[in-house]
Protein backbone atom coordinates (compact mmCIF):
# COMPACT_ATOMS: atom_id res chain seq x y z
CA UNK A 1 0.00 0.00 0.00
CA UNK A 2 1.29 3.40 -0.82
CA UNK A 3 0.54 7.15 0.22
CA UNK A 4 0.19 9.78 -1.83
CA UNK A 5 0.80 13.61 -0.78
CA UNK A 6 0.46 16.39 -2.29
CA UNK A 7 1.51 19.96 -1.23
CA UNK A 8 -0.31 23.12 -2.46
CA UNK A 9 2.02 26.21 -2.69
CA UNK A 10 0.17 29.51 -2.64
CA UNK A 11 1.66 32.09 -5.19
CA UNK A 12 2.54 35.66 -3.12
CA UNK A 13 0.77 38.34 -5.10
CA UNK A 14 3.42 40.06 -6.93
CA UNK A 15 4.28 43.96 -5.34
CA UNK A 16 1.89 46.95 -6.08
CA UNK A 17 3.03 49.72 -7.83
CA UNK A 18 -0.07 51.33 -9.02
CA UNK A 19 -3.58 50.15 -8.13
CA UNK A 20 -5.60 51.03 -11.35
CA UNK A 21 -5.10 50.52 -15.70
CA UNK A 22 -3.28 53.69 -17.24
CA UNK A 23 -4.62 52.52 -20.16
CA UNK A 24 -8.58 53.58 -18.65
CA UNK A 25 -7.61 56.53 -17.42
CA UNK A 26 -5.44 58.77 -20.15
CA UNK A 27 -7.76 61.84 -20.37
CA UNK A 28 -9.14 61.85 -16.81
CA UNK A 29 -9.00 65.27 -15.34
CA UNK A 30 -7.50 64.52 -11.79
CA UNK A 31 -5.24 61.49 -13.18
CA UNK A 32 -2.17 62.68 -10.82
CA UNK A 33 -4.15 61.72 -7.80
CA UNK A 34 -4.64 58.46 -9.16
CA UNK A 35 -2.85 55.85 -5.85
CA UNK A 36 0.01 54.64 -6.45
CA UNK A 37 2.29 52.44 -3.99
CA UNK A 38 5.70 53.13 -2.82
CA UNK A 39 8.10 50.61 -2.79
CA UNK A 40 11.29 52.49 -1.66
CA UNK A 41 10.35 54.97 1.26
CA UNK A 42 10.89 54.18 5.03
CA UNK A 43 10.28 56.02 8.02
CA UNK A 44 11.61 55.29 11.51
CA UNK A 45 8.83 55.74 14.58
CA UNK A 46 7.16 59.03 14.72
CA UNK A 47 8.55 60.72 17.54
CA UNK A 48 6.36 62.73 19.95
CA UNK A 49 5.43 65.92 18.92
CA UNK A 50 3.58 69.21 20.18
CA UNK A 51 0.39 69.92 19.13
CA UNK A 52 -1.95 72.60 20.39
CA UNK A 53 -5.60 71.95 19.26
CA UNK A 54 -6.41 75.19 16.87
CA UNK A 55 -9.87 75.63 18.04
CA UNK A 56 -8.50 76.91 21.30
CA UNK A 57 -7.32 79.85 19.33
CA UNK A 58 -11.03 80.35 17.79
CA UNK A 59 -13.76 82.81 18.64
CA UNK A 60 -16.25 80.50 20.04
CA UNK A 61 -18.88 82.60 17.66
CA UNK A 62 -17.45 82.14 14.72
CA UNK A 63 -17.81 85.66 13.46
CA UNK A 64 -15.37 85.35 11.08
CA UNK A 65 -15.89 81.72 8.99
CA UNK A 66 -19.86 82.24 9.57
CA UNK A 67 -20.96 86.08 9.70
CA UNK A 68 -24.06 86.53 11.20
CA UNK A 69 -24.97 89.30 8.49
CA UNK A 70 -23.78 88.12 5.43
CA UNK A 71 -26.69 86.18 3.77
CA UNK A 72 -24.59 84.54 1.23
CA UNK A 73 -22.78 82.18 3.87
CA UNK A 74 -25.54 79.13 5.58
CA UNK A 75 -24.85 76.93 7.89
CA UNK A 76 -27.05 74.12 8.27
CA UNK A 77 -27.11 71.60 11.04
CA UNK A 78 -27.62 67.90 9.19
CA UNK A 79 -28.54 65.95 11.86
CA UNK A 80 -28.85 66.82 15.46
CA UNK A 81 -25.82 65.48 16.84
CA UNK A 82 -23.41 65.48 13.96
CA UNK A 83 -22.31 67.28 10.98
CA UNK A 84 -23.24 70.55 9.75
CA UNK A 85 -23.07 71.73 5.93
CA UNK A 86 -21.84 74.99 5.12
CA UNK A 87 -22.26 77.09 1.69
CA UNK A 88 -20.81 80.31 0.31
CA UNK A 89 -17.31 80.08 2.08
CA UNK A 90 -13.72 78.45 -0.17
CA UNK A 91 -12.06 76.75 2.34
CA UNK A 92 -9.11 77.91 -0.42
CA UNK A 93 -9.96 81.16 0.57
CA UNK A 94 -10.27 81.13 4.38
CA UNK A 95 -7.55 82.88 6.64
CA UNK A 96 -6.09 82.35 9.68
CA UNK A 97 -8.71 82.97 12.24
CA UNK A 98 -11.70 81.24 9.79
CA UNK A 99 -9.67 78.47 9.96
CA UNK A 100 -9.44 78.56 13.95
CA UNK A 101 -12.98 78.95 13.97
CA UNK A 102 -13.42 75.96 11.35
CA UNK A 103 -11.18 73.84 13.42
CA UNK A 104 -13.43 74.65 16.71
CA UNK A 105 -16.46 73.81 14.60
CA UNK A 106 -15.24 70.53 13.50
CA UNK A 107 -14.60 69.53 17.31
CA UNK A 108 -18.33 70.64 17.96
CA UNK A 109 -19.73 68.99 14.93
CA UNK A 110 -17.57 66.20 13.87
CA UNK A 111 -18.06 66.69 10.47
CA UNK A 112 -18.39 69.86 8.34
CA UNK A 113 -19.05 69.52 4.84
CA UNK A 114 -18.51 71.83 2.15
CA UNK A 115 -19.99 72.04 -1.18
CA UNK A 116 -19.07 73.60 -4.63
CA UNK A 117 -15.52 74.24 -3.57
CA UNK A 118 -12.05 74.84 -5.88
CA UNK A 119 -10.14 73.28 -3.24
CA UNK A 120 -9.71 69.77 -5.73
CA UNK A 121 -8.05 72.24 -8.13
CA UNK A 122 -5.94 74.61 -6.37
CA UNK A 123 -2.71 71.86 -6.12
CA UNK A 124 -1.24 69.30 -4.01
CA UNK A 125 0.84 71.85 -2.18
CA UNK A 126 -1.62 74.71 -1.59
CA UNK A 127 -3.76 71.67 -0.46
CA UNK A 128 -1.16 70.41 2.08
CA UNK A 129 -0.44 73.98 3.15
CA UNK A 130 -4.29 74.35 4.10
CA UNK A 131 -4.28 71.26 6.16
CA UNK A 132 -0.77 71.65 8.12
CA UNK A 133 -2.95 74.94 9.74
CA UNK A 134 -4.23 72.47 11.99
CA UNK A 135 -1.25 70.06 13.09
CA UNK A 136 1.56 67.85 11.34
CA UNK A 137 0.99 65.97 8.19
CA UNK A 138 0.71 62.30 8.73
CA UNK A 139 1.79 59.91 6.48
CA UNK A 140 0.07 56.18 5.92
CA UNK A 141 2.20 53.01 6.96
CA UNK A 142 0.79 51.35 4.46
CA UNK A 143 -2.17 53.12 1.82
CA UNK A 144 -2.18 54.14 -1.28
CA UNK A 145 -0.82 58.05 -2.60
CA UNK A 146 -0.47 60.58 -5.10
CA UNK A 147 2.78 60.13 -6.58
CA UNK A 148 5.57 62.16 -4.94
CA UNK A 149 3.27 62.91 -2.38
CA UNK A 150 2.81 60.80 0.71
CA UNK A 151 0.96 62.72 2.72
CA UNK A 152 -1.83 62.55 0.47
CA UNK A 153 -3.77 59.11 1.22
CA UNK A 154 -5.91 58.30 -1.68
CA UNK A 155 -8.89 55.94 -1.90
CA UNK A 156 -9.71 54.63 -5.43
CA UNK A 157 -13.01 52.58 -5.55
CA UNK A 158 -13.01 51.97 -9.46
CA UNK A 159 -13.06 48.80 -11.08
CA UNK A 160 -9.48 48.43 -12.43
CA UNK A 161 -8.57 49.30 -8.39
CA UNK A 162 -6.47 45.92 -8.39
CA UNK A 163 -5.99 46.17 -4.57
CA UNK A 164 -9.41 46.63 -3.48
CA UNK A 165 -9.77 43.57 -6.51
CA UNK A 166 -7.33 41.47 -4.47
CA UNK A 167 -9.12 42.03 -0.97
CA UNK A 168 -13.00 41.11 -2.47
CA UNK A 169 -11.73 37.70 -2.88
CA UNK A 170 -12.34 36.60 0.67
CA UNK A 171 -14.48 39.30 1.68
CA UNK A 172 -18.31 39.65 1.87
CA UNK A 173 -17.44 44.03 2.07
CA UNK A 174 -14.79 46.32 2.66
CA UNK A 175 -16.92 48.57 4.85
CA UNK A 176 -16.18 48.52 8.26
CA UNK A 177 -16.26 51.70 11.04
CA UNK A 178 -13.12 53.03 12.10
CA UNK A 179 -11.28 56.30 13.57
CA UNK A 180 -8.22 56.66 11.33
CA UNK A 181 -4.77 54.89 12.38
CA UNK A 182 -5.81 55.12 16.44
CA UNK A 183 -3.10 52.67 16.88
CA UNK A 184 -0.68 55.76 16.59
CA UNK A 185 0.94 56.84 19.44
CA UNK A 186 -0.95 60.56 19.06
CA UNK A 187 -3.85 59.65 16.43
CA UNK A 188 -4.99 62.59 14.30
CA UNK A 189 -7.58 65.08 15.38
CA UNK A 190 -8.75 66.51 11.59
CA UNK A 191 -9.32 64.25 8.41
CA UNK A 192 -9.70 66.21 5.17
CA UNK A 193 -12.12 64.31 2.75
CA UNK A 194 -11.91 65.60 -0.90
CA UNK A 195 -14.00 64.23 -3.33
CA UNK A 196 -12.45 64.35 -6.82
CA UNK A 197 -15.46 62.10 -8.46
CA UNK A 198 -17.83 60.63 -7.36
CA UNK A 199 -20.61 58.67 -8.93
CA UNK A 200 -24.58 59.24 -9.14
CA UNK A 201 -25.07 56.36 -6.03
CA UNK A 202 -23.02 54.46 -3.90
CA UNK A 203 -19.59 55.27 -3.09
CA UNK A 204 -20.84 56.50 0.44
CA UNK A 205 -18.52 57.62 3.70
CA UNK A 206 -20.49 57.43 6.75
CA UNK A 207 -19.55 59.06 9.87
CA UNK A 208 -20.48 58.47 13.82
CA UNK A 209 -20.46 60.77 16.54
CA UNK A 210 -18.41 58.84 19.65
CA UNK A 211 -19.36 62.00 21.48
CA UNK A 212 -23.11 61.08 21.04
CA UNK A 213 -22.56 57.42 21.59
CA UNK A 214 -21.05 58.10 25.03
CA UNK A 215 -23.61 60.31 26.03
CA UNK A 216 -26.05 57.39 25.26
CA UNK A 217 -24.49 55.24 27.96
CA UNK A 218 -26.15 54.73 31.11
CA UNK A 219 -24.35 56.40 34.03
CA UNK A 220 -22.51 53.93 35.72
CA UNK A 221 -21.10 52.18 32.29
CA UNK A 222 -19.93 55.75 31.74
CA UNK A 223 -17.90 56.18 35.10
CA UNK A 224 -16.99 52.45 34.43
CA UNK A 225 -15.15 53.04 31.34
CA UNK A 226 -13.88 56.49 31.96
CA UNK A 227 -11.15 54.70 34.47
CA UNK A 228 -10.41 51.93 31.58
CA UNK A 229 -7.41 51.89 28.19
CA UNK A 230 -7.63 49.77 25.10
CA UNK A 231 -4.86 48.39 23.20
CA UNK A 232 -5.03 49.57 19.15
CA UNK A 233 -3.08 47.41 17.09
CA UNK A 234 -1.65 48.47 13.84
CA UNK A 235 -0.54 45.12 13.48
CA UNK A 236 -3.36 43.29 11.28
CA UNK A 237 -3.00 46.10 8.85
CA UNK A 238 0.66 45.92 8.20
CA UNK A 239 0.32 41.84 7.79
CA UNK A 240 -2.48 42.14 5.48
CA UNK A 241 -0.77 44.79 3.52
CA UNK A 242 2.57 42.60 3.22
CA UNK A 243 0.12 39.70 2.54
CA UNK A 244 -1.13 41.60 -0.56
CA UNK A 245 1.73 42.98 -2.08
CA UNK A 246 1.62 46.37 -0.06
CA UNK A 247 4.89 47.98 0.58
CA UNK A 248 4.92 48.79 4.64
CA UNK A 249 6.96 52.51 5.34
CA UNK A 250 6.85 52.20 8.66
CA UNK A 251 6.76 49.34 11.06
CA UNK A 252 3.50 48.67 12.78
CA UNK A 253 3.08 49.77 16.79
CA UNK A 254 0.32 49.39 19.17
CA UNK A 255 -0.80 52.04 21.51
CA UNK A 256 -3.13 52.31 25.07
CA UNK A 257 -5.14 55.02 24.60
CA UNK A 258 -8.40 55.96 27.30
CA UNK A 259 -11.58 54.57 26.60
CA UNK A 260 -13.31 58.00 26.99
CA UNK A 261 -11.35 61.06 25.72
CA UNK A 262 -12.17 64.76 26.50
CA UNK A 263 -11.50 67.24 23.55
CA UNK A 264 -9.28 70.05 24.06
CA UNK A 265 -11.27 72.61 22.29
CA UNK A 266 -14.96 71.93 23.56
CA UNK A 267 -14.26 69.86 26.90
CA UNK A 268 -16.89 67.16 25.77
CA UNK A 269 -16.52 63.47 26.52
CA UNK A 270 -16.46 60.85 23.44
CA UNK A 271 -15.69 57.30 23.39
CA UNK A 272 -12.61 56.52 21.69
CA UNK A 273 -12.83 53.17 20.38
CA UNK A 274 -13.34 51.39 17.36
CA UNK A 275 -13.76 47.76 15.33
CA UNK A 276 -11.15 48.25 12.97
CA UNK A 277 -8.30 49.02 15.10
CA UNK A 278 -9.23 48.44 19.11
CA UNK A 279 -8.29 44.84 20.27
CA UNK A 280 -8.48 44.41 23.78
CA UNK A 281 -9.23 46.57 26.91
CA UNK A 282 -6.32 46.54 29.54
CA UNK A 283 -6.48 45.73 33.28
CA UNK A 284 -9.82 43.25 32.38
CA UNK A 285 -10.27 39.74 32.17
CA UNK A 286 -10.45 38.64 28.32
CA UNK A 287 -14.60 37.87 28.60
CA UNK A 288 -14.78 40.92 29.99
CA UNK A 289 -12.89 42.67 27.99
CA UNK A 290 -14.44 40.61 24.65
CA UNK A 291 -17.87 41.71 26.22
CA UNK A 292 -17.43 45.59 26.48
CA UNK A 293 -16.12 45.96 23.17
CA UNK A 294 -19.01 43.98 21.99
CA UNK A 295 -21.13 46.55 23.37
CA UNK A 296 -19.16 49.46 22.85
CA UNK A 297 -18.94 48.36 18.92
CA UNK A 298 -22.48 48.70 18.77
CA UNK A 299 -23.38 52.31 20.04
CA UNK A 300 -23.21 54.58 17.01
Amino acid sequence: MSTTTTQTESKAPENLTLAFDTSLHNEYKYSDYLPVYDEKTTFPPIEPFEFKDRGLSANKDKPNLLPPNDSSVKATKLTPVIGTEIRGQQLSQLNEQQRDELALLIAERGVVIFRDQDFKDIGVEKQKDFGRHFGPLHIHPVGAHVKDNLELHNIYLGPDNEYRNRNKLDKLTTVGYHSDVSYEHQPPGVTILTLLSVPPTGGDTAWASQTASYARLSEPIQKLLEGLRAVHSGFPQAEGARRDGKHVRREPIQSSHPLVRIHPATGQKALFVNPGFTKRIEGVKQEESDALLKLLFKVR
